[in-house]
């Protein structure tokens, strides 16, 4: 009989339509320790504890790919500057209230900064 690995997991850092919009597509999971995959960032949320949640995520070997709303990552901008890893990935994602802006995305910086301005043309 095939042994088959549980695949990697996406996790999501948003608004209450945001990650309800994700967890009624089926990335809702709950690991064997307690921990989802999903912060729920309401106005009241602290700073620290979306800095907490991000740090867990990109600790946790079953997550690979890491959804953030934009204008949450605002708040935490220095530690998504800092995570260079490729795995989890970070996904920088708009909100129903805010749009996505690719000039605060810090891979679009990142890859920017790797190329000249002639391989954008």
């Amino acid at each position: 009989m095939a042994h088959l690995s549980k695949g990697k997991l996406v996790a999501v850092i948003g608004d209450e339509d945001t990650c309800t919009g994700f967890l009624l597509g089926g990335i809702g999971e709950i690991n064997n320790k307690r921990q989802t995959n999903f912060m729920v960032v309401e106005k009241e949320t602290a700073v620290h504890e979306i800095e907490e949640c991000f740090k867990n995520f990109i600790a946790r070997t079953d997550i690979a790919i890491i959804l953030i709303n934009q204008n949450i990552a605002e708040h935490i901008r220095h530690l998504l500057d800092s995570h260079t890893d490729p795995v989890p990935s970070v996904l920088e994602i708009p909100s129903k209230d805010s749009p996505y802006d690719p000039s605060k995305d810090s891979i679009l910086r990142r890859a920017k900064g790797m190329f000249s301005a002639e391989d954008f043309r």
